[in-house]
């Protein structure tokens, strides 16, 4: 798509690869809506089986959003489109025709972290780590979408957990939580299991997956984006998310006033 964001197909096997290693990875705009547009180019070829996804390096899976691009948040309809543009992306993530696997080295947070989530399965490797330090970092929130997603995978006192104390979890305790499937004990060994996988999954009838996959989507019945507008608003144009992403650009720790 672009250099920020590598898709390829080969023998029915799609891989995107988050290509910003020097910032973790870390997503922008483009690459949100980049991802929801390789969803739909997958949809539309019926060769395409399985869909990979993967960070550039061992450092990060991907680090969630690129807080440069939370600078330039001054009103209601910045943050709404915000988080619109990132529903769309997961929401054309989950509800891919193909299978989906994140194969996860290094740090999966934020936004990364939701992208893991809305795959159908996770791979992980030895330096693995997850979770949503939202409360230590900026001073956000999720939207209901991604706290119903979190919730779905993994259980409201896990997603309470996981918020509330603000730490990452290793691959063996996100394996145990559910936030992994399974992690191979060397990195190197991370993209060739999720082939391994990806070709087992290919090999299987395509309805009974695409069934399961929408039914699962039916079962867990999404709450509207919108009924958490106002706390997203409440966070995102509070004087501590300006400080939080002033915090975290100028490397010190945040002064929260609660405001």
């Amino acid at each position: 798509m672009n250099e920020d964001l590598l898709f390829k197909v080969e023998a029915g096997i799609a891989q995107v690869v988050f290509n910003r290693p020097r910032t973790r990875n870390a997503l922008t705009s483009g690459m949100y809506e980049g991802l929801a547009a390789i969803c739909a180019k997958v949809d539309a070829d019926p060769a395409i089986k399985v869909l990979i996804l993967t960070g550039a390096g061992d450092q990060a899976f991907a680090s969630g959003t690129d807080i440069a691009e939370f600078r330039q948040f001054a009103s209601p309809d910045d943050v709404l489109a915000y988080e619109a543009r990132i529903e769309a992306a997961l929401s054309a993530l989950e509800r891919c025709r193909a299978s989906t696997i994140a194969a996860i080295a290094g740090v999966c947070t934020g936004g990364g972290a939701m992208i893991a989530a809305c795959c159908d399965l996770r791979i992980g490797e030895p330096e693995t780590k997850l979770g949503m330090p939202i409360a230590r970092t900026l001073g956000n929130c999720l939207s209901m979408s991604n706290y119903a997603r979190l919730a779905g995978l993994i259980g409201p006192a896990r997603v309470k957990d996981l918020i509330l104390t603000a730490r990452l979890v290793g691959a063996k305790e996100a394996i145990a939580m559910g936030l992994l499937n399974e992690a191979v004990d060397q990195t190197k060994e991370l993209l060739p299991r999720a082939h391994d996988l990806g070709r087992r999954v290919a090999g299987h009838a395509p309805l009974s997956l695409r069934a399961t996959k929408e039914a699962l989507l039916r079962m867990r019945g999404q709450a509207p984006q919108s009924a958490a507008e106002d706390l997203v608003l409440m966070c995102y144009l509070s004087e501590d998310f300006r400080e939080g992403v002033a915090a975290f650009l100028e490397k010190r720790s945040p002064r929260w006033r609660g405001v």
